[in-house]
């Protein structure tokens, strides 16, 4: 009887305190500074919000949407000393580094939230989110997605923590957070040696960023390391015996969470998917000599999924994101992988299981409802500090909205171009859209002088594959389009295990470091001593 009342007063708890899953309401955070804020460093400010009152650190934070009317931000909870402090905000679990997500180029404002639940609801750790109104310096600036940041933790990414002498042995094996996105000189990187794929992309080179530990305190030992063990990971997967099931990609990469990414990024369509915003952990191995293997996740950036994005086929419910699009190189891994057959049975076997619970129509529809009842008191509020992101017009394609005369340039939403924004060859990249070296910076992307206000407006048409005139417009047409699309993936991966294949894209020889079919061998001395024949195998 006193077990019963136990387990009665954890879900209690558990329901009050609002872990993985939405509150009932929406929430209100007013942030005031003196400061002029910028994305290159944080300034300080001070925040009320649910479960916290006090000093913060904010920046503003993204690339092309530093340009947008709705800002995104980073924050990091402090002391009166400015030192990090570690609270639990918004019935989250505690932490010092927190997100604030502006759906400014998704009208519907569910699609980030909804790609995180479904990850949590497929078993793995994504970051739990709350809706929010938001103030600055008494200025009304809409409705936000207040979220966990990608940090390891043991309430986040729940790997080991790498101290500074963890150089050997075992102890550098784990934990790493990794990332394939756009890099500053803040990250240590390092390049892929297999080329992406893609049609139309100015690079193929995909590079890597280790995220945690973070440059400052990665060690060189553990940074020769992980690139070392990426670069197992790809070329294994790239080489003739990749299905083996004792030398091949199984002995590196946790397989169902690949399954499970490469099911959740073609649900989305997602136009950055696979190649932006992708991220992977590193646990460490075990004493036993198990484990350590490469997880795929967790995700990130969902706004411009689900359909509604105007370039790499993003729009269309019949497309493949594995395919690569015409902005960034796509990793070759994703469609090397499934010309395992192993791996596409995999696949199917998880998607029909999926599709009877978590991927359900009517499951995903149900959360998408419950979002919208929760905005409903606040929806309105949001449209009319933002009436661009509403068209008084038909539905419609925003290409018929573009002004004429601007060159193709291979894929760029709304200027046909500027594919990669990311790594431009021999220029060390643009990836701090806030602040260019040598000019000064760009702390606020309000809008490029004589380009007509990049950012103002109809900036929202830069990206969005269509335009709406209401939000329940907004939301039948998301509906429908994941209809369409759980409807092609239904067909498709149905014959996953009878004969399907991929279609095979060669990457293009070009600055990309090539893979000659070789292992190369491990630097001298080699980065896994006293590991044992783990990685060793050559």
């Amino acid at each position: 009887m006193r077990r019963k009342s136990i387990f009665i007063l954890l879900l209690a708890w558990v329901a009050l305190s609002g872990y993985g899953q939405e509150k009932a309401t929406v929430g209100k955070i007013s942030i005031s500074t003196d400061s002029v804020l910028n994305a290159d460093k944080k300034v300080t400010a001070y925040m009320e919000a649910d479960g916290y009152e006090g000093p913060i650190g904010i920046k503003l934070r993204g690339n092309s949407s530093l340009s947008f009317n709705q800002k995104k931000y980073t924050i990091e909870l402090r002391d009166s000393n400015g030192k990090e402090v570690v609270a639990p905000l918004a019935g989250m679990p505690a932490h010092t580094d927190w997100v604030l997500l502006a759906p400014y180029n998704d009208v519907s404002a569910v699609r980030d939230p909804l790609a995180f639940q479904l990850w949590r609801d497929m078993g793995h750790w994504a970051p739990r989110t709350r809706m929010v109104e938001l103030e600055i310096n008494g200025e009304y600036r809409g409705v936000y997605i207040l979220s966990e940041a990608i940090k390891r933790g043991e309430q986040r990414v729940n790997i080991a923590k790498l101290k500074k002498t963890d150089v050997e042995g075992r102890d550098i094996t784990g934990g790493y957070i990794l990332r394939i996105d756009t890099y500053d000189e803040d990250d240590a990187t390092f390049p892929s040696k297999v080329p992406g794929i893609g049609e139309g992309i100015m690079t193929s080179q995909i590079t890597w960023s280790c995220i945690y530990p973070k440059k400052k305190k990665l060690q060189p030992e553990q940074l020769a390391y992980i690139q070392a063990f990426v670069d197992s990971v790809e070329l294994t997967i790239q080489s003739e015996h990749f299905t083996d099931p004792e030398w091949g990609y199984a002995r590196y990469i946790d397989v169902p969470s690949f399954v499970d990414y490469f099911i959740h990024t073609e649900l989305s369509l997602n136009a950055d998917g696979y190649k932006r915003s992708a991220y992977f952990y590193k646990e460490k191995l075990n004493a036993d000599g198990t484990g350590g293997k490469l997880v795929a996740g967790p995700v990130w950036d969902y706004n411009l999924a689900y359909g509604n994005c105007n370039f790499c086929n993003a729009d269309n419910p019949e497309a493949w994101c594995f395919e690569g699009g015409n902005t960034q190189p796509t990793p070759a891994l994703w469609q090397r992988l499934l010309q395992d057959p192993a791996f596409r049975k995999a696949v199917k076997v998880r998607y029909k299981e999926l599709r009877k619970g978590v991927l359900s129509n009517e499951a995903i529809n149900g959360y998408i409802d419950r979002h919208v009842k929760l905005l409903s008191p606040c929806i309105k509020r949001h449209f009319e500090k933002y009436p661009e992101l509403l068209s008084n017009e038909e539905k419609q394609k925003p290409t018929q909205q573009q002004p004429s005369g601007v060159p193709n340039m291979g894929g760029f939403p709304g200027m046909g171009g500027f594919p990669n924004m990311g790594t431009f060859p021999g220029m060390g990249g643009f990836p701090n859209m806030g602040a260019f070296p040598g000019m000064g910076g760009m702390p606020n992307m309000g809008g490029f002088p004589g380009m007509g206000g990049f950012g103002q407006s109809d900036a929202i048409s830069w990206f969005a594959a269509y335009r709406v005139s209401s939000y329940e417009e907004e939301i039948a047409v998301l509906k429908q389009w994941i209809t369409d699309r759980l409807s092609f993936l239904d067909r498709n991966i149905e014959l996953f295990d009878s004969g399907w294949e991929p279609r095979i894209q060669t990457p293009r020889k070009d600055n990309a470091p090539q893979f000659n079919g070789a292992f190369p061998a491990f630097p001298s001395p080699s980065p896994f001593p006293s590991v044992g024949p783990h990685y060793n195998h050559w």
